[in-house]
């Protein structure tokens, strides 16, 4: 989503960094890429396919549906079935690939207004069909309340969920824990906090900062090493235009947070 330009709409502001962080993540083990072909609209996908095609035999590149952009970047719902159909084929086509190993079923929220989606029913059997004639390996949802992940499991046996998860924002922690029981994969957005103005955001936390600088690392890295530590079922997707930062991201893996440090990140309120 960092790769197009401001407000993920345009190309990127530097085209050959975006390839670089693309080549350097595949190069340091990452093996899922997270995007949209409305991220750009058409961008994010184009430079993937530029900079990796053909792909690594074991890289999950895992979509989304359910939303289309204006002229003017605006976020539209998509969430007919043939909607959601001709979102797939689009992501086919400009990632040159025959079948994406997941699809996210993005659902609306409040910013939906007076529109009114068809039922999930629906929309969930529009993915299984996709699914059952091979264009997709598997069936995602996001920004899912706890009913409508129920319903996923049910209906759709979800591989799994995008919703909005940090050390700021733990509502969805029911959520996490189900898909641990279900063995569904859990992959939190802003995982650092609202990308929105005004909103809390994990690096500004004191807590935050002082567990930072007591293991010599940044803000950021103790925010999604603590992401890691929730669960196995935990997959980040932080995103990043800049291969340093993707380097910085990249080495939350190996932080080590101790009992102590895990105490005191609990106590940063969300």
């Amino acid at each position: 989503m960092q790769l197009p330009g401001p407000g993920v709409m345009g190309p990127p502001q530097d085209r050959e960094e975006a390839l670089a962080v693309l080549r350097r993540a595949v190069e340091l083990g990452v093996n899922h890429i997270d995007t949209a072909q409305y991220y750009g609209p058409d961008v994010a996908n184009d430079l993937i396919r530029e900079a990796l095609h053909p792909y690594p035999a074991d890289l999950a590149i895992v979509s989304k549906v359910g939303a289309v952009r204006d002229a003017q970047g605006a976020w539209l719902p998509a969430l007919q079935p043939h909607e959601l159909r001709a979102g797939v084929e689009d992501n086919l086509r400009s990632l040159k690939i025959d079948q994406l190993a997941a699809v996210n079923l993005r659902l609306l929220g409040p910013e939906a207004g007076d529109h009114q989606p068809p039922p999930l029913e629906d929309q969930l059997a529009e993915m299984v069909a996709l699914r059952d004639e091979g264009l997709i390996a598997g069936v995602g949802i996001s920004n899912a309340t706890a009913d409508q992940v129920e319903t996923a499991i049910r209906l759709a046996d979800i591989v799994c969920v995008q919703n909005p998860f940090s050390l700021v924002d733990q509502h969805d922690r029911p959520v996490l824990e189900r898909c641990a029981a279900a063995g569904v994969a859990y992959v939190p957005f802003f995982p650092l906090g609202s990308a929105f103005p005004g909103m809390p955001k994990v690096t500004d936390q004191p807590a935050v900062r002082e567990v930072a600088d007591r293991l010599g690392a940044t803000p950021a890295q103790v925010g999604l090493a603590w992401l890691l530590r929730q669960s196995d079922n935990v997959l980040l997707i932080p995103g990043t235009s800049q291969v340093a930062h993707l380097e910085q991201n990249l080495a939350c893996a190996d932080l080590e947070l101790s009992a102590e440090d895990l105490t005191a990140l609990q106590a940063v309120s969300g």
